[in-house]
């Protein structure tokens, strides 16, 4: 029966790789790889020849059917593996994973190197339990807002960051998350792996000081266990037209109701019509 295995390939040194991630990759009929190229010489160094099909973000959702179906017509085993690290954990496989299952197809894992993990266990940081976000939005905004809430919720985060935006996300950090300690590691495993370990202000001055900073992908991880943040203002359920008629039973003019609820970030015309709306209905 057809077996589709997940292999974890090193995520720098080439020393990771694991007899059993060889044998595997040599034993298959097809690699379904994230980047072929990079994957390519992957196998050259092991002298591994089995033959390579390109399986990444941009196309997965097309070609995991595909290779489906060739594993049940051909009744062929298949490897999935991505340019580093364990497929499917911020990475493609995913798909090629869940269509198999689907299928009946058995899916294996052949553990190995695993970015998040290595970042975690040089950090320093005793966790309890941590959650991993992978990439977090690129819009300030949205950035912000996501951190706020990841604050509110774990004790211990780690993100996935491209050496271009390591700076913007230590410094929104920093901003952000006032109280938060981090663990910032770049090339694990490879000849100039850095780990640089403190407060985002600290940290960020590093970046900026290190010329070579801006090479190599980013693993952050966050002790947020101190970090202090404003409590939320809670979620206001009730219609525009509820609120400012609870207001004028309150004794306030329906003139400082409606600037009171603007002054609460409601649109200013919404809140003129729900007024007049409230205005008819005392009459």
């Amino acid at each position: 029966m057809s077996t589709l295995y997940v292999v974890a390939t090193p995520i720098g040194n080439l020393s990771d790789m694991s007899p059993h991630a060889v044998e595997t990759l040599k034993s298959v009929a097809l690699i379904a790889a994230e980047d072929t190229r990079v994957t390519k010489k992957l196998t050259n160094h092991f002298g591994i020849e089995t033959p390579l099909i390109s399986c990444h973000q941009h196309n997965e959702k097309g070609r995991a059917p595909e290779i489906v179906q060739r594993m049940l017509s051909e009744d062929m085993n298949v490897a999935v593996v991505t340019d580093a690290g364990t497929p499917a954990i911020s990475d493609p496989g995913t798909e090629l994973v869940r269509a198999a299952t689907e299928a009946g197809i058995p899916v294996i894992a052949v553990a190995g190197p695993t970015a998040f993990a290595a970042a975690v266990s040089v950090s320093g940081f005793d966790f309890s339990s941590f959650t991993f976000y992978g990439f977090l939005p690129r819009e300030s905004k949205e950035l912000k807002e996501k951190l706020e809430d990841i604050g509110r919720k774990s004790e211990g985060a780690i993100f996935h960051e491209s050496p271009h935006r390591i700076k913007t996300l230590v410094a929104t950090i920093a901003d952000t998350l006032p109280g938060a300690e981090l663990s910032v590691s770049c090339d694990l495993t490879k000849l100039h792996e850095l780990t640089l370990r403190g407060k985002p202000e600290d940290i960020l001055t590093a970046l900026e000081a290190n010329e070579k900073s801006e090479k190599g992908e980013y693993c952050v991880v966050a002790d947020l266990r101190n970090v202090t943040l404003p409590e939320e203002k809670p979620i206001i359920q009730a219609s525009l037209e509820a609120r400012i008629f609870d207001l004028v039973l309150n004794g306030v003019s329906l003139r400082d109701a409606v600037e009171a609820l603007v002054e609460q970030g409601e649109k200013k015309n919404a809140v003129k019509a729900a007024s007049l709306r409230v205005k008819d209905w005392i009459e």
